[in-house]
């Protein structure tokens, strides 16, 4: 008979940090393979510091769903990152298989933090990065 399964709870300060990066943007999980009984699932927090953004990427085969948890983001996509779509707290949002993208920290004073749930897991393809003056309204926090 298979070992009981029971439920695994993550406290915080005890996410689990070995997973896929994308420049300023970071991610840790609460619910994932790496550290929980969990087979078909992400589960996380994913962070961008003040005027901080991700490289462009994508998620493989996964599917995404997030929500804004804090701050003001978007999410530069299609040719050349031209286009994009805001989201502010209390919003979610669907990330399709493969779809190329980065993700933005609108502001320069304010953290924005997401919660994210993805399946099968945490799959990060970062892909070429493209400077900051091609995204469209981005700026960076003053260093």
């Amino acid at each position: 008979m298979d070992k009981e399964v029971k439920a695994v709870v993550t406290r915080h300060g005890q996410e689990h940090t070995g997973t896929g990066q994308s420049g300023g943007c970071v991610r840790v999980s609460g619910v994932s393979p790496q550290h929980t009984p969990a087979t078909k699932i992400w589960f996380g927090r994913v962070s961008n510091e003040p005027g901080y953004r991700s490289l462009p990427h994508h998620h493989g085969d996964a599917e995404t769903g997030g929500y804004v948890l804090k701050g003001k983001g978007r999410i530069y996509y299609g040719e050349d990152y031209k286009e994009h779509v805001d989201m502010g707290e209390g919003d979610f949002v669907f990330v399709p298989p493969n779809w190329p993208h980065v993700e933005v920290n609108m502001s320069t004073t304010e953290d924005l933090v997401w919660l994210t749930c993805r399946t099968p897991d945490n799959i990060v393809v970062n892909l070429p990065d493209v400077p900051d003056e091609s995204l469209e309204g981005y700026r960076r926090a003053s260093e």
